[in-house]
């Protein structure tokens, strides 16, 4: 069996370094890592216009802005399929069938749905509905089911996730083990792949919030400037009790901790801070007082900008060749789609709906009313 990655992001808005950590530097590690035979990478436009459907011009807008983080970050348009989901209407008619294959309890069972239709203000009441309170559009609420479609279209073998979204892949699995058991062996089972280091799986805020987020404005964008980062850093929230450079702070819950945990290596200290063998030495000295936000502050600007700064520069180049852009998604679609009309041929014949290519139906039907 082949080896295949399926994933992808929703064209919402730039990406950031939460997106990097948690999923594009690991996507472009597979891509090079040979190990896989197919990667499929997908921009769901379809999916972010179930919450976003009075403001399609965002979508439409982000797509660009998606593409270009994608190139940018260093995936290859000759060893990843990059597509738009909606240019792929083979997903919405494997999404149909697999809809009969799920209870709604058991959609509104699902953790990420509850958490998602919380943070979107989403009201599940019919009275809240009749006071003009945003109800739940179906679309948001099947959303797992879509997601199962883009999966098993591409016969994914393996899909990157971070934590929250494991529940949408047990969905997946669900799915896939009802129709091969309704209708024969057809649909490939995924598994998820988490990222390793655990601070990459949700990366917080500058402002010390939970989860980096483009509606909190608390994000530090692939595509930011030198100076953005630079002020985005110097305002990181760090330890309120460390007032004083000789005043013990604590490591936890301060953000620029936790974004070293999440980015610096031994090497960047060998670069930019010597005094320091490793991380480790660091924590235990900020720890016990005599070490200043402003130098650990400076140690994070100076890694960041080591990774960013090839990632501006591929950007800018594709920034100046859109023709470019549009032509490798336009080229990343036509595969896309050549390889979910062979799944959906799959299905369609375990389903037995595939009528007109279905030869011995049609010699049956005409032995029994052939006169």
């Amino acid at each position: 069996m082949e080896k295949v990655i399926l994933t992808g992001d929703r064209p919402t808005g730039k990406l950031h370094l939460g997106h990097f950590v948690g999923s594009l530097k690991r996507r472009v590690d597979l891509q090079n890592s040979g190990e896989f035979d197919r990667i499929f990478i997908m921009i769901a436009d379809a999916q972010a216009l179930t919450d976003n459907a009075d403001n399609p011009e965002k979508i439409r807008q982000n797509i660009i802005e998606v593409a270009l983080d994608y190139l940018s970050v260093g995936l290859d348009p000759e060893k990843s399929t990059i597509f738009i989901q909606s240019q792929v209407p083979q997903l919405c008619e494997l999404a149909f069938y697999y809809m009969n294959l799920v209870t709604v309890q058991r959609l509104q069972r699902n953790p990420t749905v509850k958490s998602e239709i919380q943070m979107r203000g989403f009201s599940d009441s019919e009275d809240d509905e009749t006071q003009n309170k945003k109800g739940i559009p179906v679309g948001f609420f099947t959303y797992p089911i879509s997601q199962a479609s883009d999966i098993t279209a591409f016969k994914a073998t393996v899909v990157p996730v971070g934590i929250d979204q494991a529940p949408m892949i047990e969905q997946t699995r669900e799915i896939v083990h009802k129709f091969n058991a309704v209708y024969g062996d057809t649909l490939v089972m995924p598994t998820m792949q988490l990222p390793e280091n655990s601070v990459c799986c949700r990366l917080p805020g500058t402002d010390g919030k939970a989860k980096m987020s483009k509606s909190l404005g608390n994000c530090i964008y692939l595509s930011d400037t030198t100076k953005e980062i630079k002020k985005k850093v110097n305002s990181m929230f760090t330890d309120p009790g460390h007032l004083q450079i000789d005043d013990p702070g604590k490591v936890e819950g301060n953000v620029v901790f936790t974004y070293l945990d999440a980015f610096c290596t031994d090497e960047h200290f060998a670069k930019y801070l010597p005094e320091y063998p490793n991380l480790d030495a660091m924590k235990e000295h900020y720890r016990r007082g005599g070490l200043g936000d402003g130098t650990c502050k400076k140690f994070l600007f100076n890694i960041l900008e080591d990774i960013l700064q090839p990632i501006r520069e591929r950007r800018a180049y594709y920034e100046q060749n859109i023709p470019l852009v549009y032509e490798i998604l336009e080229k990343g679609s036509e595969k896309a789609r050549e390889v979910a009309a062979s799944t959906l041929d799959d299905v369609r014949k375990a389903m037995k709906i595939n009528y007109f290519d279905d030869k011995a139906l049609i010699e049956e039907h005409t032995r029994k009313f052939k006169k």
